[in-house]
């Protein structure tokens, strides 16, 4: 049976379109119609429904789901253990992390290790998605959270706490805030879609809905509105731009831990062992982060 077979069925069941999967594989469209419709003959069976809205699994694609995933597991195992014996000092590392940490903090930590190790290069994949460490879709994942995957394995490097800023000028032109009730005499920016999720906006939302005047889905655009003299933002500490002044902290948000991740079958290899020694290192020393002792 042809592996890449197994492959483009594997990445059709999880993207649910053609196109998905083609993204996912690096290929075109037509391939992996091709690849499908040689796989259905070959086991002969339909494994998908062609639907307008996508493709769904079949009962038949079901049982075959289950059997694939192990085969592909296998696959990734083997691959890990063979990447796992590289001990030179170069190659490639791929680096997941959200925006406002790829855009403020990795560049600088970057350039320096660059000059210790230049026959490593980096792929930065700029997301809070998350992408599978197990299938090397990254080497290491840079998150924000209270709890991470336990498959993965890490180390808390800072804790991150929200407050509310805003710019020096428009703060100048308006009275003190000195407490969260006095935020309804200032034009506010909250968010919308999953950012609309977290426990601050949430809240901003129930308290103070009337007084938000602009709405974002990330918080780097919140921050450069809010450096514009827009209004006010709620913010985590780590976002930290130029030219921002936070006004107060913020209780109803608890504090989250920035933590560096890797694959356990990972840690060995030395261009990824390298480069999380120093991101670590880089993160504690920034006087922009809390450093956490855990």
């Amino acid at each position: 049976m042809d592996w890449n077979a197994l492959r483009t069925f594997l990445a059709i069941a999880r993207n649910g379109t053609l196109a998905g999967a083609a993204r996912e594989l690096n290929v075109n469209h037509s391939t992996v119609f091709r690849r499908l419709n040689a796989f259905e003959e070959q086991i002969g069976s339909r494994l998908f429904d062609r639907l307008n809205e996508g493709y769904r699994l079949t009962q038949a694609g079901e049982d075959v789901l289950h059997r694939a995933e192990d085969i592909s597991n296998a696959f990734d195992n083997l691959e890990r253990h063979i990447a796992g014996q590289d001990f030179k000092p170069k190659g490639v590392v791929r680096i997941t992390a959200p925006d406002n940490i790829a855009y403020s903090y990795l560049p600088d930590y970057l350039t320096l290790f660059k000059q210790s190790y230049p026959d490593i290069h980096v792929e930065i994949l700029v997301s809070n998605q998350d992408f599978n460490l197990s299938r090397r879709e990254a080497d290491i994942a840079i998150r924000a959270t209270p709890s991470p995957p336990e498959y993965l394995v890490g180390r808390k490097i800072a804790e991150i706490g929200w407050g509310i800023y805003g710019s020096e000028p428009y703060l100048k032109e308006r009275k003190t805030l000195d407490s969260v009730d006095d935020l309804s005499d200032f034009a506010l920016i909250g968010a919308v879609g999953e950012m609309g999720l977290l426990p601050a906006f949430r809240w901003l939302e129930k308290h103070h809905s009337e007084s938000i005047t602009a709405r974002c889905s990330d918080l780097v655009s919140m921050s450069h509105l809010a450096k514009a003299g827009y209004g006010l933002a709620f913010l985590p500490d780590d976002v930290c731009l130029e030219g921002l002044r936070r006004v107060s902290g913020f209780e109803h948000t608890k504090s989250s831990h920035l933590w560096l991740l890797t694959h356990p079958d990972a840690r060995q290899v030395e261009r990824i062992k390298l480069l999380v020694g120093h991101l670590t290192l880089c993160f504690k020393e920034d006087k922009r982060l809390k450093p956490t002792e855990s």
